[in-house]
């Protein structure tokens, strides 16, 4: 089907002397208007590779394919072709994209436009989120941009903001390891106020079982359940500066370890052998 290293590009321009590349990714499937939105405005800067999952894996977090193959095809929709297809998870999009797809350096990782802000817990959640993490992990510049709405959505301003910031971190490179998380306000682009660089929150997801039977009478559970943003939560995190209609920028890092904690464990563990 391709050789690999082969390289899909869709609508991109090459820049002069050296080529810059960026892989794109998503967690709502390589089919979602968000990732196109994005593809159509970052190419105007960079070849982009699109390696997205086959089908919607929102909410899987880092989760990487084990125990079974992972299967790549070329996707089309209209007769156009949109990038590489993959039955596996964000995370695993972007391993087998920087390293047998893009079919060269690639400078950034942008995972996106999701539908939905990933605030506060959510961004342990997100698989938008893990996707840009897992460039970090690689070495690779990395960002996720999110919308916040899971209603019929216009990501124009969305994607304009990600080419804006695509730009920026080339010229100023991300420290090794850090990615950033990027919500964007679903409002008219007149009516954002700002950006504001934020803090993650610890606002919980919000969430309940919804007990079904099915027609055999067997039960079961559906979770639902959202993200209630709260404007006068502490003013420098996510949560309320986007809840205030501004942009939010977080960089975060996958070292998970509470270092202030460090020395009293030490402490404490001495006494235990």
């Amino acid at each position: 089907m391709f050789r690999s290293g082969e390289r899909v590009s869709i609508g991109c321009s090459r820049t002069k002397g050296d080529i810059v590349r960026y892989l794109l990714t998503n967690d709502d499937g390589i089919y979602a208007r968000g990732l196109t939105a994005l593809c159509e405005e970052l190419s105007r800067d960079a070849e982009c590779v699109v390696v997205a999952p086959e089908v919607e894996q929102s909410a899987v977090g880092h989760a990487i394919t084990l125990f079974r193959p992972l299967m790549v095809r070329k996707a089309r929709k209209n007769g156009k072709l949109l990038g590489y297809a993959v039955t596996g998870t964000p995370a695993d999009c972007v391993k087998i994209g920087v390293r047998e797809l893009a079919g060269g350096p690639v400078d950034l990782v942008v995972s996106g436009i999701n539908l939905g802000a990933n605030v506060g817990i959510n961004v342990l959640y997100s698989g938008t989120v893990s996707a840009a993490t897992e460039g970090a992990i690689l070495g690779v510049s990395a960002m996720a941009v999110s919308l916040d709405t899971h209603r019929e959505a216009d990501f124009t301003f969305a994607a304009k903001f990600a080419r804006r910031m695509a730009s920026s971190i080339l010229r100023s490179p991300l420290p090794p390891g850090v990615a950033l998380n990027i919500n964007v306000p679903a409002v008219p682009e007149g009516e954002i106020r700002g950006i504001r660089v934020a803090r993650q929150s610890g606002t919980p997801h919000w969430e309940s079982f919804e007990k079904r039977v099915d027609p055999r009478e067997r039960i079961y559970y559906w979770l639902t359940g959202e993200t209630s943003l709260k404007a006068d939560a502490d003013p420098d995190s996510d949560e309320a500066a986007l809840a205030n209609r501004m942009v939010t920028v977080t960089p975060i890092h996958h070292d998970l370890t509470r270092h202030d904690l460090m020395d009293r464990l030490k402490a404490d563990l001495a006494e235990l052998l």
